[in-house]
């Protein structure tokens, strides 16, 4: 009873989430358990000092680790400041594996830190003071710094650990061990104040179905269960988001998973990475597809998505919406959506991105009633003078 009510409390923070009491009967019955309950366990939710108000709706924009740690730090904050944006996202854990911020001297990641953020509670507390909502991202299980360091936990082709195309190592997510490694990395974030916790990467790597056979890794508790390779992929994938979720139960911060925009399209998109949308849904705060326009094949019967900002993003939305409408409790949707242009699709001059195409997009996620978005600069670059609440 005292965990239901728990939680119960902790959902007021997302304003769609929102359980209202009908009668002050039931106001003053809830007071009194919830005053008996702190009492009980006065350290059953951890405090970090530091106190935001959840936003009308998070519109927010991605910071790097060297923009929050360096001299651009003040041109973003004044950026949101001065606009309807309300949130950042930033990097706690990035692409590579390493932190972005330097832990306590004794942690066992102090080896694995790039501090670029000096001092991440002071960025906090001048975060607090503007009250923008800030958002640790932490990249899971793209990780060349653990891979290297860990072969065991990686994938490894001939006695060496597997990279991608790009150079990139993974570690799997059949291992536990890499569950608990990342989420003592948000839990540090959590102390540390930030609001949610948004685990990107939370797959296995591209084209995995075709490469599976010819890598050496451990299965794990997934080696003996009755099912194809595609559903373990999918469980351990899932199993993964719902233990973070658990896990970080008692920190009071939202948990969010970013994902492929495709993988609301078909069960399992593609059967390698291990993503269900709908599974990966049920068992977060906040979903947050990837749908720029110019990730995408032509899709929904339009010929180049990336010169169709609005189009793209409208047929999505109006997709998700039906999936997400299908699930019990579905999570607060908050795509990522597009302030970057994409040479690699163009010969020619490439279709450029400024106020008109972000704007485009926004108004079509808020005409489907998808209020929130996050942009991806990876540069940090924005677009100036956007409009970011189009219906208002």
């Amino acid at each position: 009873m005292a965990l239901l009510f728990f939680h119960h409390i902790k959902r007021r923070k997302r304003h769609r989430q929102i359980h209202y009491l009908h009668t002050p009967i039931q106001v003053k019955n809830y007071l009194v358990l919830y005053i008996t309950f702190q009492k009980l366990f006065p350290l059953f939710t951890y405090q970090s000092g530091l106190e935001f108000k959840y936003p009308d709706a998070v519109r927010g924009i991605y910071v790097t680790g060297p923009s929050a740690g360096g001299s651009r730090f003040s041109q973003l904050v004044d950026l949101v400041d001065s606009t309807d944006l309300n949130s950042m996202v930033i990097d706690v854990k990035e692409d590579h594996g390493n932190l972005t911020f330097t832990p306590e001297n004794d942690s066992p990641y102090k080896d694995i830190s790039l501090n670029y953020i000096s001092d991440m509670k002071k960025l906090l507390k001048t975060l607090e003071q503007k009250q923008i909502y800030p958002i640790a991202r932490i990249v899971v299980f793209k990780d060349s710094v653990l891979a290297e360091k860990r072969p065991e936990l990686s994938f490894t082709q001939n006695g060496k650990v597997w990279k991608n195309s790009k150079g990139e190592a993974f570690v799997s997510p059949f291992q536990k061990e890499v569950w608990e490694y990342n989420l003592e990395i948000a839990k540090m974030a959590a102390k540390m104040g930030f609001q949610e916790i948004q685990f990107d990467y939370v797959r296995f790597p591209e084209g995995f179905e075709t490469r599976d056979k010819e890598l050496e890794y451990n299965q794990g508790d997934y080696k003996d269960m009755e099912l194809n390779e595609v559903k373990k992929r999918v469980e351990a994938v899932t199993d993964f988001v719902a233990y973070a979720k658990k896990e970080l139960s008692n920190y009071d911060v939202d948990v969010s998973v970013d994902i492929f925009g495709y993988a609301a399209t078909i069960e399992e998109a593609p059967p390698g990475i291990g993503q269900n949308f709908s599974r990966i849904s049920s068992n977060v705060d906040v979903i947050s597809s990837m749908i720029y326009p110019s990730h995408w094949t032509p899709y929904f019967g339009i010929d180049f998505p990336d010169k169709e900002p609005y189009k793209l993003v409208n047929e999505y939305a109006k997709l998700e919406n039906k999936v997400l409408g299908a699930l019990e409790s579905p999570p607060v949707s908050r795509p990522w959506i597009q302030d970057f242009e994409a040479p690699w699709l163009y010969s020619g001059p490439t279709f450029q991105y400024g106020k008109e195409e972000v704007e485009a997009q926004i108004k079509a996620l808020n005409e489907n009633g998808i209020e929130e978005f996050l942009i991806w600069n990876a540069g940090n670059s924005y677009t100036e003078n956007v409009d970011y609440t189009q219906l208002d």
